[in-house]
């Protein structure tokens, strides 16, 4: 069994590709496109993969995206297991703009599940999860998959003794909260989308942050700032980590990035500092390729000592 599972029930095939300006109307004749397999648990799956974590990459697979997804994280020698459907797995579309360096993406809903396919992949969740340390819940929920299904993973996932690490927004987002889960990672807005209120101060942040943590929601927040690096708080601890200065080529992947090298520093140390380290140089080494190429292992490696994290 893997020391880290990770889950995807709405992968993408993430298609990539490039022109110089983007205008209303016209014909846009893009360059060649280049092709990643996608969706957050299946992006995190690569990044730990890369980062020499024992990992599993779960996700839900049809039609002929699904299997060129499937091949594609073959190719790159991710240890990976699809979950057959009936409905073809999802594209998603993302075009860089090269006169501005803007990203535009496009992200197709995706197919819809059976209550039979999904009986079925929490079924396969629980055995192939099994004795793992870590489950990594991330990305968007498909069509006929209820807001709550994260929540049932949450419980099943502390009666096996394993260690939950959630990655999503809106409503599946609170409903994973609400069952209880080890680390979950939201940007700013969905932090405070959640908290119903804006947190435009480090101390609102961190107040935030600690009421997930004091209601038994969580026990780690690693909360992502963009521009303004990241913060994560425990209970009776929290560090500010500054963006690292890099040449961005793409921000997509990023998040996925920092994910990746968080779990796996938390797999490999157990010291949530050194792994704060590590998810800030894989997400500033995601930067440096483009589209959904996430981080290289040599990367985060150069970019290890440029991390500075202050105790706050």
């Amino acid at each position: 069994m893997p020391d880290i599972l990770t889950v995807t029930l709405n992968p993408a095939l993430d298609v990539l590709s490039s022109i110089d300006r983007v205008v209303p109307t016209h014909k846009l004749r893009c360059a060649s496109a280049v092709m990643h397999p996608g969706g957050g648990g299946v992006n995190v799956a690569r990044v730990l993969h890369r980062l020499g974590a024992d990992t599993l990459a779960l996700f839900t697979q049809g039609g002929v995206t699904g299997q060129e997804l499937a091949t594609s994280l073959a190719q790159e020698g991710v240890p990976a297991q699809g979950l057959p459907i009936a409905g073809d797995t999802r594209e998603s579309f993302s075009v860089h703009e090269n006169s501005t360096g803007l990203d535009y993406r496009f992200v197709l809903p995706g197919p819809r599940l059976s209550p039979t396919e999904l009986a079925h992949a929490l079924q396969r969740i629980a055995e192939l999860g099994a004795g793992a340390r870590y489950w990594v819940l991330s990305g968007s929920l498909p069509a006929g998959v209820p807001d709550d299904v994260y929540a049932q993973l949450a419980r099943q996932a502390r009666a096996q003794g394993t260690r939950l690490v959630l990655d999503s927004s809106g409503p599946a987002l609170r409903a994973g909260l609400a069952a209880g889960v080890y680390g979950v990672k939201p940007s700013l807005r969905e932090l405070s989308e959640l908290s119903a209120r804006p947190l435009s101060t480090e101390a609102d942040q961190l107040q935030a942050a600690r009421q997930w943590i004091s209601t038994g929601q969580t026990q780690v927040v690693a909360l992502t700032l963009g521009e303004q690096g990241a913060l994560l708080v425990t209970a009776d601890q929290a560090w500010r980590a500054p963006p690292l200065a890099v040449k961005v080529l793409s921000t997509i992947g990023a998040g996925d990035s920092f994910v990746g090298g968080w779990v796996a520093g938390l797999a490999q140390r157990d010291d949530m500092r050194s792994a704060l380290a590590q998810a800030m140089a894989a997400s500033a080494a995601a930067l440096l390729h483009p589209g959904t190429a996430l981080c290289q292992a040599a990367d985060v490696q150069a970019l290890l000592p440029q991390v500075q994290l202050q105790a706050l």
